[in-house]
């Protein structure tokens, strides 16, 4: 039976589709990630599962040959030696604890401007590890940059700190200055309200000793007068 024999033919003979998918292989392991049409990268994705298959079997086998066997299989479907010595001695190592399922396919939202047809990113699951350890190597020189930052970052912090405590001294001997200016006001009131008491008692003091002066002359004068009129009448 030919039951599912006629997918992703691409609408192209099968010399050029064999040739396609080999260049789509070859660039996949280069790149780690291409963008291309969907019906392309869902054919391509069990061609580069198959090769990363022949792949893990080199790599687990003890027996050299077998390993050269496996290569050369690769190197028929790849057409390509460097993506091949690539993929057998660098990418394997990723997909060794891995059954299954290498890639991915994510569809993207705007289609292709010439045909319209839908657009698509394949990339393999996980990480390979050179970028794992870049990634390592990044965050500890990071690390080391705000170490070596700390201790030039505390001498302006410690100048901060000194100016701080200058204005809290300047604060201080201003509040405290303040209560004298209070004290002196207060003086001056109350040397203002002795000023007063004393020109009310002095003024006192004049209204009585003119008060007195004025009741002893009457006195005075009408004592006289009676004197001369008893003289006159005797």
């Amino acid at each position: 039976m030919r039951h599912r024999k006629h997918n992703h033919q691409l609408g192209v003979k099968t010399a050029h589709r064999t040739s396609m998918l080999a260049n789509l292989c070859c660039s996949l392991i280069e790149n780690g990630r291409i963008k291309t049409t969907l019906a392309r990268a869902r054919a391509l994705r069990p061609t580069i599962e198959k090769i990363i298959t022949l792949a893990k079997k080199a790599h687990l086998a003890q027996d050299s040959a077998k390993k050269i066997h496996y290569r050369r299989l690769a190197i028929a479907r790849l057409r390509s030696k460097s993506a091949t010595k690539k993929l057998f001695d660098e990418l394997v190592e990723q997909f060794s604890k891995r059954e299954g399922g290498y890639t991915r396919i994510y569809k993207l939202a705007l289609p292709r401007l010439g045909d319209a047809s839908e657009m698509a990113l394949i990339e393999f699951v996980e990480e390979p590890a050179s970028k794992k350890k870049k990634k390592k190597a990044k965050k500890s020189s990071s690390k080391k940059e705000t170490t070596e930052t700390e201790p030039a970052s505390s001498e302006p912090e410690a100048k901060e700190a000194e100016s701080s405590k200058t204005d809290e001294s300047e604060s201080s001997e201003s509040e405290t200055t303040i209560p004298e200016d209070a004290e002196s006001s207060d003086t001056g009131e109350e040397s203002e309200e002795e000023r007063e008491t004393t020109e009310t008692d002095s003024s006192e003091e004049d209204a009585v000793a003119e008060v007195s002066d004025e009741e002893q002359v009457p006195h005075e004068e009408p004592s006289t007068d009676s004197e001369e009129d008893s003289k006159e009448s005797k």
